[in-house]
């Protein structure tokens, strides 16, 4: 029988809209073709201006850009809010559920020091926390 999840009972989360998880440390957003051409097609780029402009190569993947202070190349400066959030990434759609913020009570409450929304709010289920974990493993 396997160990009860520390997270079972669900975690609490809700967006404060606060811009945070699209800016710090350096880090990658994968995104795929599809997503690519979605984020194109709503900016109003070709698909070859979107890729030069706002992404990288990492591997054999793909990764929108940063700025040098670490915001997404699509953060606006203002605002702090995402320019393209209709069509963001599904890395971007999962946050914070991401395998490696629930690894442990301790990853949580890291989430917790940077994400306002991170233990605020609604009480989001267990099945839909899981739901989120499995389309983007990070």
């Amino acid at each position: 029988m396997s160990k009860p999840l520390w997270y079972q009972d669900g975690l609490a989360f809700e967006c404060t809209g606060c811009g945070n998880c699209c800016s710090g440390d350096p880090g990658v957003v994968w995104v795929t073709n599809e997503e690519l051409l979605q984020i194109a097609e709503y900016t109003g780029l070709t698909e070859t201006e979107m890729k030069l402009r706002h992404t990288r190569r990492i591997g054999k993947q793909t990764s929108l850009t940063e700025r040098d202070n670490g915001d997404c190349s699509f953060l606006d400066k203002g605002s702090r809010r995402c320019t393209i959030y209709p069509v963001r990434p599904q890395q971007c759609r999962t946050w914070p559920f991401w395998n490696s913020n629930l690894e442990s009570p301790e990853a949580w409450e890291e989430v917790k020091r940077t994400c306002p929304g991170a233990g605020q709010g609604k009480l989001v289920q267990l099945e839909e926390i899981q739901r989120q974990a499995a389309i983007v493993d990070l």
